[in-house]
C-alpha cells in the first residue's frame, strides 16, 4: 500500500443516480448525545436526507448496518445542510435544511429500544420558512453580536440576502451591482458578510446596529456599498472564515487556480498558486502557532494538506471530493470526511498504519558447497531448457490479450502477445456468427417487391437440409421454400425452383436480402463440399439491380444534406441568441436601464427555435445512422452479386469491398459518397482504364468534400459495373491493370472524365447507349 494514499476508515455509497454538491455535507452532534462525538449529515438533490454515526467493523465481521441512523425522503431537493442553535427557546443543536423555496429546521432525537434493534432515531420539524425567491446558498452565525443563538442568512438567485432570527423573518436587502450568486460566509469578528461577486472580487458588507423601542436588533445598511473589495481576477469556489481561534483573523478564499488568505480589512496575508483545479477546501487549526492548515481536494482524486503556503502532505482518494469536513468519532479523532458528486461518502485518515512485523531470526548453519554447486548446475540446465522452449514457442502460446470486433454478423477477434524481444505481434481470425442470432423461422411469402435469383450448376437441393436450424415453422414438407424473420421486423423468403437449378430470394426490403443471400451461398458451398462435389459453382445471371441500390444511396445522401442544413440553422440561431443575450445583459447592467423593447420575448422565441432545431437534428442523426447501416447492407449485396456475376476471386472481391465500403461509419468531415467516388474513380483510371495510354497511376491529393448530388457517383458505379462486364479485372499490379478492351455499338468516341488525363478540360459526358446492367 502506498504511503501517500488515504487510509479507509469507513465508507458508504449513497443511493443510485443521486447528485451531491459542496453544501450537501455537514458534521456535528446533531442528536445532542452529549458525548461530543460528531454525526455525518448528508442531503442530496433528489431530496434524500441521511444521518450516519460511523464506526469501523471489527476484523472478520461485515460492515455494521446500524452506522446509518436515519434516512428520510423529503419532498424538495436539498441544497445545503447546517447544524447550529436555530431555535430561540432551546440551547440544543438543530438541523437546518435549505430547499430551493423553503428553509426547514428539524430536531433529531433517539429513543432507546427495548429489543435488540437498538436506538430508534426520529426527524421532527420544528418550523419552516417559505421563501418568495429561489435560494442559492446560506450561512449562519451570531449576527449583531448575539452569542447564545444562531441566525441565518439566505442568498437568493437574484442577489437578495434574506435574514432570519430563528423562527422570525427579519428583513432582506439586495446586493449592489449583482449579476450571479457566489459563495457566502459570515465573519463574527467583524460582524460582516463576505461574498465573491460576478465581477470576480471579494466584497465585505457590515451589519449596522439600530435601536427601536422595547427591542434591540440589527440590519444590513440599506443602499450602502461594500466596506472593502479585493479583485481576484477569477471566480471563487468557496469562502471560509476559521473560528477555531478567536485571536486569528484570516479569511480564506479558494479560487479556480489560487488559494488566498486575507486579513479582516481585505489585505492579502498570503497567496498560493495551485497547479490543478481544486474541487473543495477546508481550513483547520495547526499545531504550529501562527499558522493555519488547509485541506484542498482536486479533480485528480487527491487531497493535499498545506500549512500556509507549504505543501505538507498529499494523499490519494478513491474519488474526486466536492465537500470535505473534519469530524471526531468515538474510535478516532480528526477523521477526514469527504463526499463526491456521485455519493461516495468516505471517512479516512492520512499517514501509515503501525507495522507489527518483525524479521524472524535465521538459524546459522554451515554451508555444503558441493550441494550448492550441484543445485546451481541443475538450475542452469532448467534455465537453458526454458530459454530454448520459449524461443521455439509461437506467439499464440504466450500470454495473450483478445479484443473482439463485431461488424455486421461477423466476429473478428484480435489477439495481442509479445515476442521474447519485446516486439508486439497481432493475430486475427474472422468468422461468421450464427444466423439464428438475428432472425428466426417464419411462414414463407409468395409475393415481394424485391427479388434476386441465384443460379447453380447442380440439381436443386432440399432447403431443409441446407438450413436444418430453421425448420420449426416451415409449412413446406418438400423443402422448396423457407422464410426468415429478422428481429428488426423485415422478412426474407427463399424459394427453390422445382424444374431448374435456380433459387429466388425476395423481400420487401432490398438491403435485408444480403444476409440471407450470403448465408445461402456459403451453405451451398459447404453442403456440396461435404458430398465431395468439386465443380460446384454459384452464379448470378444479372442484371445488377443498380436502380434499387441507388434508391438507398439517394436516401442516405438526402439525410446528410438535411444534417448540414440543421447544423447551419443551429449556428445561425445560436449567434442570434448570443447577440440578444449580450444586449439584454447591457440593459441590465445599466444604472438607468432602458425599456427592453421586447428583447425578452425575442430571446424566448429564439430559445424555442434552438431547442426545436436541436431535437430535429438529433432525430435526423438517428435516421442517418440507420440509413448508413442499410446502405452498408445494400452495398454488401451489390458486392456479392457482382462477385457471382463475374466470378471474382478472393483478391478481386477484397479490392471491390475496400472500394465500395471504405468507412465503418459516417462523420461530418468525411462521408460515404465522396470516399466511394474517389475510390471508384481511381479504379477507372488504373486497372479498369480503356488502354495503357489512359492510365493515371498518380493518386489524387485533393481534399474530399461532400458532393452537391449523387449523379456523378451513380455514373461512376454504373461505369464500374459496365467495365467489369466487358472483361475488366480488378488488380493492384500496375502491369496487369489494363483489361482487354471490348467495344460496344455506339461506344466509340464516348469518354468519362475519370478515364482521361487529369490535364484534360473536356466535359463529363455519359453515354445513354450503355447497356443496362
Amino acid at each position: 500500500m502506498s504511503l501517500f494514499k488515504a487510509r479507509d476508515w469507513w465508507a458508504a455509497v449513497l443511493g443510485e443516480g443521486e447528485e451531491f454538491d459542496q453544501g450537501c455535507l455537514c458534521v456535528g452532534d446533531v442528536d445532542n448525545s452529549g458525548s461530543g462525538h460528531d454525526k455525518i449529515v448528508v442531503g442530496s438533490y433528489m431530496g434524500m436526507l441521511r444521518v450516519f454515526s460511523p464506526h469501523p467493523a471489527k476484523p472478520g465481521e461485515p460492515s455494521p448496518a446500524h452506522s446509518q441512523l436515519l434516512e428520510v425522503q423529503l419532498r424538495d431537493p436539498v441544497i445545503q445542510v447546517e447544524v447550529g442553535k436555530f431555535v430561540s427557546c432551546s440551547d440544543l443543536l438543530h438541523l437546518a435544511v435549505l430547499h430551493p423555496r423553503k428553509l426547514s429546521v428539524y430536531s433529531i432525537s433517539g429513543t432507546a429500544g427495548n429489543v435488540e434493534h437498538g436506538v430508534q432515531y426520529q426527524l421532527k420539524r420544528v418550523y419552516e420558512h417559505n421563501l418568495q425567491r429561489t435560494a442559492c446558498n446560506m450561512t449562519y452565525g451570531t449576527f449583531g453580536g448575539v452569542t447564545d443563538h444562531h441566525s441565518m442568512c439566505i442568498q437568493s438567485m437574484d442577489g437578495m440576502l434574506m435574514f432570519f432570527e430563528q423562527e422570525s423573518y427579519s428583513f432582506g436587502r439586495f446586493l449592489p451591482g449583482f449579476l450571479l450568486p457566489g459563495p457566502l460566509c459570515y465573519c463574527s469578528r467583524t460582524d460582516t458578510f463576505l461574498t465573491v461577486s460576478s465581477a470576480r472580487q471579494v466584497e465585505s458588507y457590515r451589519i449596522s446596529p439600530f435601536h427601536a423601542p422595547a427591542k434591540t436588533g440589527w440590519k444590513l445598511g440599506k443602499g450602502r456599498r461594500a466596506d472593502w473589495t479585493l479583485v481576484l481576477g477569477e471566480q471563487a469556489l468557496d469562502l471560509s472564515v476559521p473560528s477555531f481561534s478567536p485571536s486569528s483573523s484570516s479569511i480564506f478564499v479558494c479560487g479556480e487556480r489560487n488559494l488566498y488568505c486575507l486579513k479582516d480589512n481585505g489585505h492579502i496575508r498570503f497567496m498560493k498558486k495551485l497547479e490543478y483545479n481544486p474541487s473543495c477546501f477546508l481550513p483547520y487549526s495547526s499545531v504550529s502557532e501562527g499558522t493555519t492548515n488547509t485541506l484542498v481536494g482536486n479533480h485528480n482524486n487527491m487531497l493535499l494538506v498545506y500549512q500556509d503556503v507549504t505543501l505538507k502532505w498529499a494523499a490519494q482518494l478513491s474519488c474526486s471530493p466536492v465537500a470535505v469536513r473534519l469530524a471526531n468519532f468515538p474510535d478516532l479523532k480528526g477523521v477526514v470526511v469527504t463526499l463526491s458528486n456521485e455519493g461516495h461518502l468516505q471517512c479516512s485518515y492520512m499517514g501509515t498504519d503501525p507495522s507489527f512485523f518483525s524479521t524472524p531470526k535465521v538459524d546459522a548453519r554451515e554451508q555444503d558447497y558441493s550441494q550448492i554447486d550441484t543445485e546451481m548446475k541443475s538450475l542452469q540446465r532448467v534455465i537453458r531448457q526454458a530459454t530454448r522452449t520459449q524461443a521455439g514457442r509461437t506467439h499464440t502460446q504466450r500470454e495473450q490479450t483478445v479484443y473482439l470486433c463485431i461488424v455486421g454478423h461477423f466476429l473478428t477477434p484480435f489477439v495481442m502477445s509479445v515476442s521474447p524481444t519485446g516486439i508486439p505481434r497481432v493475430a486475427q481470425c474472422k468468422f461468421s456468427l450464427p444466423l439464428r442470432l438475428v432472425c428466426c423461422p417464419s411462414a414463407p411469402s409468395k409475393n415481394a417487391k424485391y427479388k434476386i435469383t441465384v443460379d447453380t450448376n447442380k440439381p436443386p437441393v432440399n432447403l431443409s437440409e441446407v438450413f436444418p436450424d430453421f425448420l420449426e415453422k416451415s409449412e413446406d414438407k418438400e423443402g422448396n421454400s423457407l422464410a426468415f424473420h429478422f428481429l428488426s421486423g423485415p422478412r426474407v423468403t427463399v424459394m427453390a425452383s422445382k424444374t431448374s437449378q435456380r433459387y429466388r430470394i425476395q423481400s420487401e426490403s432490398f438491403e435485408d436480402i444480403w444476409l440471407v443471400a450470403k448465408e445461402l451461398v456459403q451453405r451451398f458451398d459447404r453442403h456440396f463440399a461435404k458430398q465431395g462435389v468439386k465443380d460446384f459453382r454459384n452464379s448470378f445471371a444479372g442484371p445488377i439491380p443498380l436502380a434499387e441500390y441507388f434508391e438507398t444511396v439517394d436516401h442516405h445522401f438526402e439525410l446528410r444534406v438535411s444534417a448540414e442544413k440543421y447544423q447551419d440553422l443551429l449556428s445561425e440561431r445560436a449567434v442570434q441568441f448570443r447577440a440578444i443575450q449580450r444586449r439584454l445583459l447591457t440593459r441590465f447592467k445599466d444604472k438607468t436601464p432602458a425599456p427592453l423593447q421586447n428583447l425578452d420575448t425575442l430571446m424566448e422565441g429564439t430559445y424555442r427555435q434552438v431547442i426545436a432545431l436541436a431535437d430535429a437534428a438529433e432525430e435526423n442523426r438517428a435516421c442517418l445512422n440507420q440509413a448508413f447501416v442499410r446502405l452498408r447492407s445494400a452495398t454488401h449485396l451489390l458486392i456479392l452479386l457482382v462477385s457471382l456475376w463475374q466470378g471474382l476471386n478472393t483478391e478481386q472481391n477484397a479490392i471491390l469491398e475496400a472500394t465500395l465500403l471504405p468507412l465503418l461509419q459516417d462523420t461530418p468531415q468525411l462521408g460515404w459518397e465522396e470516399s466511394v467516388d474517389a475510390a471508384v474513380s481511381h479504379l477507372l483510371r488504373t486497372c479498369l482504364s480503356r488502354s495503357p495510354k489512359d492510365q493515371a497511376l498518380s493518386l489524387s491529393t485533393s481534399q474530399l468534400n461532400m458532393p452537391k448530388d449523387t449523379v456523378r457517383l451513380k455514373k461512376h458505379i454504373t461505369l464500374l459495373c459496365d467495365r467489369l462486364g466487358k472483361g475488366g479485372r480488378l488488380s493492384l499490379a500496375s502491369e496487369a491493370n489494363v483489361p482487354t478492351p471490348v467495344m460496344m455499338p455506339g461506344e466509340r468516341g464516348e469518354e468519362c472524365l475519370c478515364c482521361v488525363d487529369d490535364k484534360s478540360t473536356r466535359p463529363f459526358p455519359f453515354s445513354s447507349s450503355l447497356p443496362n446492367v
